[in-house]
């Protein structure tokens, strides 16, 4: 069943050359992560997917990488309210594409670590060794509480993930008819085929931002998500290094990716003035209140200031990093993240069928003559 060979370092670079690696983030998502009132906001349907899919492979979009939501924050679009399974997502994306990585993003408390092993096994033979794992523990109280599921607190979470991730790792190993016995798994007999294909796993991602999560990431996984300074590179070419050196000190090398949201038009004033039509004037402010009720943030957990601060964080994208211009501010702005010693970002748009052709038409091209994109 596996016919051909693929080195791991080869799953990590996405199966490309490109110094800077570029995915799309959200799409199995209603709204996306625009959290917005326009009506051109994305659909996430699976229609719209397959349409994306096929348009980011043929342009050489590296990945695609989906939310693990299962329940939406309300607002006046039900934003996120709408969301396809990202294990069989990336199934149906693997299927009609030919070249670009499609993740999972998969939470650890809710799969059965023997079942997922399973399911993504099934997705990495469909693409053919192009299914990646972004694992996450999760956060939203509300989601467990739909499977009767107790996630408890962080050190506990991580625990569990860990036992979650050997497991799997042992299932897609050469092990046959073995057991697994841990602080929160017991499991019997295990059997596990097909393995995963081409004789290397799933690259694997983690964007925890909690030290337990940052630790768990650093000793498990092949890129690690952070959040880059809009305000200092500086910053941001700090916080990769200590996340390279911390992976090297467990004598593992690991790429550094972050999140971005994407408004390009052919004048700075024209996207200045559409990211303020979509994210500011026309913000689903209620739905951004929602999110940030469950993350406990009111002007009287952190004060006036920060909470301000955090509203326009969410209202952007839920936080990523704001690239808005025209596409030489685009490039230079994507090509100083490089330098910083950002490996990839993950970008979203308030639609990605209308807006990714004018990116991969204007920007890309200038990303390549930068040498940054092959």
């Amino acid at each position: 069943m596996n016919p051909v060979s693929i080195a791991q370092s080869q799953r990590n670079a996405m199966h490309g050359t490109n110094k800077l690696t570029i995915g799309l983030f959200g799409a199995n998502c209603s709204s996306g992560r625009a959290v917005t009132l326009v009506p051109e906001r994305w659909s996430g349907d699976m229609a719209d997917c397959m349409k994306l899919v096929g348009l980011a492979d043929e342009a050489g979009i590296d990945f695609m990488l989906p939310i693990g939501r299962w329940k939406g924050y309300g607002g006046d679009t039900d934003y996120q309210g709408a969301t396809y399974e990202t294990i069989t997502w990336a199934c149906g994306l693997l299927a009609v594409s030919k070249r670009i990585s499609v993740f999972g993003t998969v939470h650890a408390p809710l799969f059965n670590p023997i079942i997922a092993a399973k399911m993504m096994m099934t997705a990495d033979h469909i693409g053919k060794g192009r299914f990646g794992l972004n694992i996450v523990c999760g956060w939203n109280e509300d989601e467990f509480d739909m499977f009767g599921v107790k996630p408890g607190d962080h050190e506990r979470r991580y625990e569990f993930a860990q036992e979650w991730w050997d497991a799997i790792q042992l299932a897609w190993s050469d092990k046959e008819n073995f057991d697994y016995t841990g602080q929160h798994l017991q499991l019997k007999g295990i059997r596990a085929k097909p393995k995963p294909y081409g004789g290397s796993r799933p690259v694997v991602m983690n964007a925890g931002a909690s030290p337990n999560g940052r630790a768990f990431a650093i000793r498990n996984c092949d890129a690690f998500f952070t959040r880059a300074d809009r305000d200092s590179l500086d910053e941001t070419k700090s916080r990769v290094a200590n996340v390279k050196a911390q992976a090297r000190e467990l004598g593992r090398e690991m790429d550094v990716y972050t999140v971005g949201v994407v408004t390009c038009r052919p004048t700075t004033k024209e996207a200045q003035d559409y990211y303020r039509h979509t994210v500011i004037d026309n913000a689903d402010w209620n739905a951004v209140d929602g999110i940030l009720r469950k993350k406990n943030l009111s002007i009287e957990t952190v004060g006036e200031t920060e909470f301000w601060r955090h509203r326009r964080h969410y209202a952007n994208g839920m936080g990523g990093y704001p690239l808005v211009g025209d596409p030489d501010q685009i490039a230079g702005e994507l090509a100083d993240l490089s330098h910083a010693g950002l490996r990839g970002i993950a970008v979203s748009f308030v639609n990605y069928l209308d807006e990714l052709p004018y990116f991969v038409q204007e920007v890309i091209p200038r990303l390549q003559k930068l040498g940054l994109r092959a």
